[in-house]
């Protein structure tokens, strides 16, 4: 069924724009592309795409900028592919209203699992599905919402309030980055102290609750100075 699905691709340099389409075709997605920031902009709002793939680094515009004109008017799911680490790049793409950020080089396997993960969070969110009505399952952890219970390979896990409502709130966007600034808000509320130490301190505890070798977790993954990512479902 991807045939169906009409992907845009922002993206400057040929060679990675021909990689991506090429890798992109060969799973039966719709590939459209842009190589400036205008034409993508146009792409946007005349093709209806499912999903963008967008470059940062344009000649003509700044990412930041198309990131932030497209959430004026349309919530498609946007995931930058930008050699940009910096920490602050990752985090005001989010901000802006990125759904995902990758950062080049990345490999097949990655760029089609972010793929479907936006994809899977778009579709939940256009038919007012969610995850809440069963559990959530990976790798021997098991999280169901309803009863706030938290069990590995069959075995319960005692977790606080709001050590659960962390992992709660990560298993349903799972495989999707959440901001440090989130999950502090919705877990103290929107006028607690911007301080990311506590939040540490429980996803600490989690860890060591949940993860089979807290030092190399297999679970949730740290996005350094961004925030946290639950592993996807099964």
């Amino acid at each position: 069924m991807n045939q169906m699905i009409k992907i845009l691709v922002i993206e400057d340099e040929k060679n990675i724009l021909n990689f991506i389409s090429s890798v992109l075709t060969s799973q039966k997605y719709q590939v459209i592309s842009a190589l400036t920031g205008r034409d993508g902009l146009s792409q946007a709002a005349s093709q209806c795409p499912d999903l963008i793939l967008l470059d940062l680094g344009l000649p003509d515009m700044d990412g930041m900028s198309i990131i932030s004109q497209i959430r004026k008017w349309s919530s498609i799911p946007i995931i930058v592919i930008s050699a940009r680490i910096q920490e602050e790049d990752k985090v005001q793409a989010l901000d802006q209203g990125a759904d995902d950020y990758i950062t080049k080089p990345f490999g097949n396997s990655e760029l089609l699992a972010r793929i479907r993960t936006a994809l899977r969070h778009s579709s939940q969110l256009q038919t007012g599905a969610t995850l809440s009505s069963r559990p959530y399952h990976s790798g021997g952890l098991t999280i169901d919402f309803e009863k706030h219970l938290v069990t590995r390979d069959g075995q319960e896990i005692h977790l606080t309030q709001n050590e659960f409502k962390i992992i709660a709130l990560l298993a349903k966007n799972c495989g999707k980055v959440l901001l440090y600034d989130r999950l502090i808000e919705h877990i103290w509320g929107p006028y607690s102290e911007n301080d990311n130490t506590i939040l540490r301190v429980n996803m600490a505890n989690i860890r060591r609750k949940i993860e089979p070798n807290p030092a190399e977790p297999v679970y949730i993954f740290t996005e350094i100075g961004v925030g946290y990512r639950m592993v996807e479902e099964d």
